[in-house]
């Protein structure tokens, strides 16, 4: 029998979730000025705004017979589809918005922190081209990490007897400085290395190639600069690894979107409707990313699986190991 016990049961577990999300959702909007906003659950896929991920993982997709010639794309993100909205919206400069994201992604792995299902809060700011820097958007990370902490400081006046796991301010890192500290590491041996000494982290410039010319982590070339971006990861000590909570920076422009794209060859994307807005400048200049609610929620609670936080599909590898280690799914 395993010594796994969650601490809640499953009906005091999903009203925790509700509190949780309900305060973040405040803290994160109040400390970077957004507002929340609806989001497609779909789009056209000839508009170009889904998210290619890592570039490999391919999106649902279905028709309608009202629609001729186009398929229709479950979303992977909104990576792109937040950039346009601000315009349209009439945001200002330094004003957001936020979403709930909810998403499919059917060729990703199932594990204790991967699901097919996925929710985030999906965010986007207006800023101007002065802030697109290294400091401007660490400073947005610590923003994000307060809100995190208020979170956590009102979710343990309900639930006294959870464990804090947002103990240290962020500890920034590039991919490549994190190369050169762990050389002989593999990518994932590197960030629980240094994730586990240091417990709240953020590894910048992603996409770009490392000294083997593949890059620390898949990163897609159109939405974010790649030497402007980066992770957040909180060590759990439930399961003994870094959870990636969070994964944002510093929209591209012109020079980095086309630049980016030759890097992937991938330049036939500059026929989409957003590309050529951001090549021809008539898109704000922006910040923004994903939080994972699920990820959150389950660290906060002190959880093992992300299936004790969210209800979704399993294989039954999944189901039979669960039960053994004593892990209940929502």
């Amino acid at each position: 029998m395993s010594e796994y016990q969650s601490k809640m049961n499953l009906k005091d577990t999903q009203i925790a979730i509700k509190l949780l999300k309900d305060t973040f959702e405040e803290k994160l909007s109040n400390i970077l000025n957004l507002h929340r906003v609806s989001a497609p659950l779909f789009v056209l896929r000839s508009s170009g705004l889904n998210d290619d991920l890592n570039g490999f993982e391919k999106p649902v997709s279905f028709n309608c017979k009202y629609i001729d010639n186009d398929d229709i794309e479950i979303v992977q993100s909104l990576a792109k589809w937040k950039r346009s909205a601000l315009k349209r919206y009439n945001f200002s400069i330094y004003e957001g918005l936020y979403t709930d994201m909810n998403a499919i992604r059917k060729d990703e792995i199932m594990d204790n922190l991967h699901s097919i299902y996925v929710d985030q809060w999906d965010w986007e700011k207006i800023i101007d081209s002065k802030d697109r820097n290294l400091d401007f958007l660490y400073k947005t990370v610590c923003k994000i990490t307060e809100a995190l902490k208020q979170t956590e400081d009102i979710l343990i006046e309900h639930y006294p007897f959870l464990e804090r796991t947002i103990i240290k301010d962020v500890k920034f890192i590039s991919s490549f400085e994190l190369e050169d500290k762990y050389p002989t590491l593999t990518r994932k041996q590197r960030e629980y290395t240094f994730c586990k000494e240091n417990k709240v982290v953020f590894i910048s410039k992603i996409g770009l190639p490392l000294k083997d010319n593949k890059p620390h982590d898949g990163r897609s070339p159109d939405y974010d600069d790649w030497e402007l971006n980066g992770d957040l990861l909180v060590y759990s000590p439930f399961i003994d690894a870094p959870i990636e909570i969070s994964s944002m920076g510093i929209r591209v422009d012109s020079k980095s979107l086309y630049k980016q794209l030759s890097i992937r060859n991938m330049l036939f994307k500059l026929n989409f409707p957003y590309h050529k807005q951001v090549i021809n400048n008539e898109l704000p200049y922006t910040i923004g990313g994903g939080i994972g609610q699920s990820r959150i929620c389950m660290l906060m609670l002190n959880k093992k699986h992300i299936g004790e936080v969210q209800a979704s599909v399993w294989d039954e590898d999944t189901l039979n190991n669960c039960k053994k280690e004593n892990i209940e799914l929502l």
